[in-house]
């Protein structure tokens, strides 16, 4: 479906290029009458978050590189054309899309989306650090775009990273005099309804990211944006009679919390631990 609707963009891809882990689970038929798609398949165990994006970002020319996420799907047919509109300016250098909740979406989740993801587009530099804090760095590679040139210059995503390559990259960008576009207009369709015990899960990798690149993070607090969410969702709630979901509410923060601050301090724990704590069990091998 995602590639189908990729063929059916107002400005179509000039290249695809799939990355799929273990080639024994792909169905090549996913790609006929698609044109100018290949596939190049590595072992799981070879898959990072910067550096198998960066290996694909090798193989590719052209000016601007779209990275997605397999089970992002383009709400409409403007959605690569959108994402390119920004980078009339030349400051800019990446931009990001807006994620809509998939049906069937939780309450909580749907929530989520539209707080991390608003209807206002804005253009993000390092004077926007101290009204944004964290977020002025935040970029997402389920679906976003790059200068290929600015791409190049940097270096490429980090390489053997556990998580938040997209926003390590951006952060670089920023502090760089560059500048990181969000694009309300350009929509996809993206969503998750995690466990507590899978945001337990994700958060003690973001945690880990976050220790691991203190050039990035260090004196970027995440926590008030999390208690910010929080309190903004529960008010929602029981403005909207939902009052019953807010223990799931209460549960899930407090694995997210829980989980973040763990991978935060990933070092001071056994490794038997760590590996119990984290979604990426390859990271550590």
């Amino acid at each position: 479906m995602l590639l189908e609707r990729l063929a059916r963009q107002s400005v179509k891809p000039e290249r695809i290029l799939l990355v799929n882990t273990e080639k024994r689970f792909f169905d090549e038929s996913c790609m006929e009458g698609i044109p100018n798609t290949e596939v190049v398949h590595i072992r799981k165990e070879e898959f990072d978050h910067g550096g198998t994006r960066h290996m694909a970002a090798k193989m590719l020319t052209g000016d601007y590189l779209l990275f997605m996420t397999q089970d992002a799907l383009p709400a409409d047919q403007y959605l690569i054309g959108k994402l390119l509109e920004p980078f009339a300016q030349e400051q800019v250098c990446a931009a990001y899309a807006r994620q809509l909740p998939a049906e069937g979406c939780s309450v909580l989740e749907r929530y989520a989306r539209g707080f991390n993801y608003g209807p206002e587009s804005r253009v993000k530099t390092l004077r926007d650090l101290p009204e944004l804090g964290i977020k002025t760095y935040f970029c997402s590679n389920v679906c976003a775009m790059y200068r290929k040139s600015a791409y190049d210059e940097q270096g490429g995503f980090v390489r053997h990273t556990i998580f938040n390559e997209d926003m390590i990259f951006a952060a670089k960008l920023i502090q760089n005099g560059k500048a990181v576009a969000y694009c309300a207009d350009a929509r996809v369709i993206h969503s998750h309804n995690y466990s507590s015990e899978q945001q337990f899960h994700r958060n003690f990798d973001l945690g880990v990211s976050q220790a691991e690149h203190p050039e990035v993070f260090e004196g970027l607090k995440s926590e008030g944006e999390g208690v910010r969410m929080v309190c903004q969702t529960a008010g929602w709630l029981c403005r909207n009679g939902k009052i019953w979901l807010l223990p799931k509410l209460v549960l899930q923060s407090g694995a997210k919390y829980l989980g973040y601050r763990l991978g935060k301090n990933y070092r001071r724990l056994p490794g038997w631990l760590v590996r119990k704590c984290t979604m990426n069990q390859d990271y550590w091998r």
